[in-house]
């Protein structure tokens, strides 16, 4: 085992937008557990301290120390072929999108009930991203990166405050959709009880 790889998602209970896998794999393990000590699960951290944590990842990426990457399902591939499917499906992309070693140098650790492709080492931890600082790195880097898109998204559907709920059921979101109907970038059948 070379390197150490995290997953965590973001995403999944939104009523709006993609669901997104994010990854974070230690390059350089020694030096990474240094540098992201302190980080932490991105639901225990504010917005501003995410942005903060993102921009040392991005550095720690370009000093080849760690290695990031995301992959996003759509809401219509959610409502066609359904939330597990999706997560699956973005796990499996993400880890192709490593390209420096075999996948037998890679041991991938899962934040919940997620899981890679059976050719993949592999553990699932509950609370992972409270427990493994590459799945918490994964966990921060998902959320920001998913927070721009639909933050970019809200640009084209004014309607639905998406820069401030991110796609999440909240009250006046759940209002606005009342008002407005459902755009293509809702998740129909997340939806339907509305």
């Amino acid at each position: 085992m070379k390197y150490i790889v995290g997953i965590d998602e973001v995403g999944r209970g939104s009523v709006a937008g993609p669901v997104t896998v994010g990854m974070c794999v230690l390059k350089k393990q020694k030096m990474a557990e240094n540098l992201l000590f302190k980080i932490k699960d991105s639901k225990q951290l504010t917005k501003n301290q995410r942005e903060i944590w993102f921009l040392k990842l991005q550095e720690a990426e370009k000093n080849k120390i760690i290695f990031c990457s995301t992959s996003f399902i759509s809401s219509e591939i959610i409502d066609t072929k359904g939330i597990v499917y999706a997560l699956s499906k973005a796990t499996e992309n993400v880890l192709k999108k490593i390209n420096f070693c075999t996948d037998d140098d890679l041991y991938v650790l899962l934040d919940g009930t997620l899981s890679a492709p059976s050719i993949y080492r592999q553990k699932s931890i509950i609370k992972g991203d409270q427990k493994e600082i590459s799945i918490s790195a994964a966990s921060v880097y998902a959320k920001v990166k998913r927070d721009l898109f639909m933050d970019n998204l809200s640009t084209e559907y004014k309607n639905y405050s998406l820069n401030q709920n991110k796609g999440y059921g909240t009250k006046d979101h759940i209002k606005a959709i009342k008002k407005y109907g459902l755009s293509k970038m809702h998740r129909k059948t997340f939806c339907s009880r509305f």
